[in-house]
C-alpha cells in the first residue's frame, strides 16, 4: 500500500479524553474514531489489525476442532426469561422492543441462544461432544465506558460453547480451551496468564481469566512470578487427548495466580516471598464450566447410552478480540508510539523514501515494494513529498516492526537501511538482502 493513497488520519496532538496509552495511541495513529461514548468506528489500519486477530482466533479454534458459526446480535427476551437471567443480568443489558412490542435485547453473551439451537437439533449422546463458537459484536451498557476499546460498550468477542455428556468430558473441553487460548495469545505476541477468577453473571464453579500484565490494567492480580517463565512455544498437542490437555492445564494453573475477587492471602503466603508479586492485569479472555445450569433450565437433554434423557454439561469460552488490540498496545509501546508484534502488524514493513522525486531513490523504492509484495508480504510505502523527520515520526507512531530507509547517499554505496522498531537497531545492506531478511523473519511467524 502506498501511503499517499491510504486513509490514515494521524493526529499530532493527544486527545484530552484519552486516559491510557492504548487509547491515546489508537486515536493518534488513526486506528479508531469515537462515534459515541464507548462506541468506535474502526478505521482502515485499526480494522486491518482487528481482522488479523480474528484470523488467528479462527485458526486456533479450528486446530482445536471447534466449529465456527454466527448468531444474531439481537435476541428474544423470552430465552433469557427461560434461563432466569433476564432480570438478573442488570442494567448493562440493552433492552429494546420491536415494532410488535416484543421484548428484545442486544446480545451481551449468547448462552441462551446457543442452548436453544442445540436443543432443537441434538437429541442423542452420539452427536457429542460438540463445540461451536462465533466472533460477533456484543453490547454491554457500561455505566462509565472508558479507556477506549479496553472498556467500551460495543466490542468484538469470540464466544464459544461446548456440549458434553458428562462432567469429565466437559472438563476436557475446558482444558482444551485453555490450551488453544495459550497458543492464540502467544501467536499475538502476548503472555496471557490464566488466573482463577469469579464467574460473575455467567455462573459456574470452574473459571479462569487470561490476563496480560500492564500498569493500566483494571484488575489487581496476585501471582507467583514463576508463572511468567512459562511459554507454550511450538508444542505438538493432541487436542483429542485428555492427558495432553490436562498436563498443560496443570502446568499453567498450579502456580498461584488469582484476580482480586478470588485472592486467598493464606495460600498466597505459601509462595516463597521472593516470588510473590502483585500487579495490574488486563483481562483478554475467560473460560467457564457451568455444568447443567442452562441445559436443565432450558430442557437441553440428550438420550444417553442407557436410553434415559440427561441434561448436557456445558461451558463457555470468550476472547475479547477488540480489547486485545488495546492490550497489545499497552504491553508493546514506547514514548514514540506503538510497537506491533510481527504476528499482528497491519503491514510487514514500512518503506521510507528520503528524497521523493529523485529518480534513483524512487526506482529503488518501487523495486523493494514489488519484491516484498511478490513474496506475499505487505509493505507500506511512504511515497509522500514530506520531510524525512515527519516520515520517521509517522512510522514510529504507527509501529510497524521493520522500516527500510532509502536515500541517495546510501544508494551510491548500494545499500539501504533496515531498522527494527523494537530495538531501534539499524543495519545497512543491499536492497535484495533487506528483502531476503524480511522474508526469513516472517517465514517463522505462524
Amino acid at each position: 500500500m502506498r501511503l499517499s493513497r491510504y486513509f490514515l488520519p494521524v493526529l499530532k496532538e493527544t486527545p484530552s479524553e484519552a486516559q491510557i496509552v492504548s487509547h491515546r495511541l489508537m486515536l493518534r495513529a488513526g486506528l479508531i474514531k469515537q462515534s459515541a461514548a464507548g462506541i468506535y468506528s474502526w478505521l482502515p489500519m485499526g480494522f486491518k489489525v482487528l481482522r488479523k486477530l480474528e484470523n488467528i482466533v479462527h485458526e486456533e479454534q479450528a486446530r482445536a476442532g471447534h466449529l465456527a458459526m454466527l448468531m444474531p446480535t439481537i435476541q428474544s427476551a423470552d430465552l433469557w426469561r427461560e434461563s432466569g437471567r433476564y432480570d438478573a443480568y442488570g442494567e448493562e443489558m440493552l433492552r429494546i422492543k420491536d415494532r410488535g412490542g416484543r421484548d428484545m435485547l442486544f446480545t451481551p453473551t449468547a448462552e441462551e441462544l446457543i442452548t436453544d439451537i442445540f436443543r432443537a437439533h441434538v437429541s442423542s449422546y452420539k452427536d457429542l461432544p460438540l463445540t461451536m463458537y462465533q466472533i460477533q459484536w456484543k453490547f454491554r451498557d457500561e455505566i462509565r465506558p472508558r479507556f477506549g476499546v479496553m472498556r467500551g460498550r460495543e466490542f468484538l468477542m469470540k464466544d464459544g460453547y461446548n456440549f458434553d455428556l458428562t462432567k469429565e468430558d466437559a472438563l476436557h473441553a475446558y482444558n482444551r480451551h485453555l490450551v488453544s487460548y495459550l497458543r492464540t495469545y502467544e501467536r499475538m505476541g502476548l503472555q496471557a496468564i490464566p488466573m482463577r477468577a469469579d464467574s460473575g453473571p455467567i455462573g459456574g464453579d470452574n473459571t479462569h481469566e487470561f490476563l496480560v500484565l500492564a500498569e493500566t490494567g483494571e484488575s489487581e492480580v496476585f501471582y507467583d512470578s514463576a508463572v511468567t517463565d512459562l511459554t507454550f512455544g511450538d508444542r505438538d498437542i493432541d487436542y483429542a487427548s485428555v492427558e495432553d490437555c490436562a498436563a498443560v492445564m496443570e502446568e499453567f494453573t498450579t502456580k498461584y495466580a488469582r484476580t482480586d475477587e478470588t485472592h486467598d492471602e493464606a495460600l498466597f503466603n505459601e509462595v516463597p516471598e521472593e516470588r510473590r508479586r502483585t500487579a495490574r492485569g488486563i483481562e483478554v479472555g475467560q473460560i467457564f464450566y457451568f455444568g447443567t445450569k442452562y441445559s436443565e433450565a432450558m430442557g437441553a437433554t440428550v438420550q444417553g447410552p442407557d436410553g434415559k434423557n440427561t441434561p448436557v454439561h456445558m461451558g463457555s469460552h470468550g476472547i475479547g478480540v477488540s480489547r486485545l488490540l488495546g492490550a497489545i498496545i499497552e504491553a508493546s509501546h514506547d514514548d514514540n508510539g506503538i510497537i506491533w508484534p510481527e504476528g499482528v502488524t497491519p503491514f510487514h514493513a514500512g518503506i521510507v523514501n528520503l528524497k521523493q522525486g529523485d529518480a534513483e531513490a524512487d526506482a529503488a523504492c518501487e523495486a523493494l515494494y514489488t519484491s516484498l509484495t511478490a513474496l506475499g508480504l505487505e509493505p507500506l510505502y511512504d511515497d509522500r513529498n514530506e520531510r524525512a523527520g515527519g516520515k520517521f515520526a509517522g512510522m514510529d507512531l504507527i509501529g510497524l516492526p521493520w522500516r527500510i530507509t532509502v536515500g541517495p547517499r546510501g544508494l551510491k554505496n548500494g545499500v539501504v537501511e533496515l531498522t527494527s522498531r523494537r530495538t531501534g537497531e539499524s543495519e545497512e545492506m543491499p536492497p535484495e538482502e533487506a528483502v531476503k531478511k524480511l522474508a526469513q523473519i516472517y517465514a517463522g511467524i505462524a
